[in-house]
């Protein structure tokens, strides 16, 4: 290998992981310093032989968007949020991204009445454990939230305790 081929390899590998820890410090970041929301979900356990088990999270409100907001499948949806008695509630649905200070998350129109959250709709579980998930009563996820909508998920909460299988 040529002194020249040998530098442009290591170029490479340094900005990959360059890139790399660049992505996880701005997930630690927004983990760190987002706005903590809990949200009431109601899951579907599916399995991939390729991807292991994972809980698909259909987020409450994501669901029964108003027919007056008028969103096409594919539009973008912020939806503000309010702290409620047990878990955050939606207030208002925009097109648009609140202005203001707003605690809001911004998630995708699936259909003219209901919006998914891609970044947080799917959880990861170990193998063999998303029955637990499927089979609870209650289900909430804890997120963090970036000033622009984006969110993380924090921790899972199945019947009332944290989800540690």
């Amino acid at each position: 290998m040529s002194r020249a081929a040998a530098i442009a390899f290591w170029v490479v590998i340094a900005g990959q992981v360059v890139f790399l820890l660049a992505f996880i410090a701005v997930k630690e970041v927004q983990l760190n310093t987002g706005v903590e929301v809990t949200l009431q979900t109601a899951p579907v356990d599916p399995r991939s032989l390729l991807q292991g088990d994972y809980a698909i999270l259909d987020y409450e409100i994501g669901r029964n968007l108003p027919a007056s907001a008028r969103f096409a499948p594919g539009d973008s949806v912020y939806i503000t949020l309010a702290p409620g008695p047990e878990v955050w509630e939606a207030q208002a649905y925009y097109t648009f991204a609140p202005e203001g200070g707003q605690v809001f998350i911004q998630g995708r129109a699936v259909s003219r009445n209901r919006a998914e959250f891609p970044a947080i709709a799917t959880y990861f579980v170990p193998e063999g454990t998303g029955y637990i998930i499927e089979t609870a009563a209650d289900v909430k996820v804890v997120i963090s939230l970036d000033r622009r909508g984006n969110a993380i998920i924090r921790e899972v909460i199945v019947d009332g305790q944290p989800f540690n299988p």
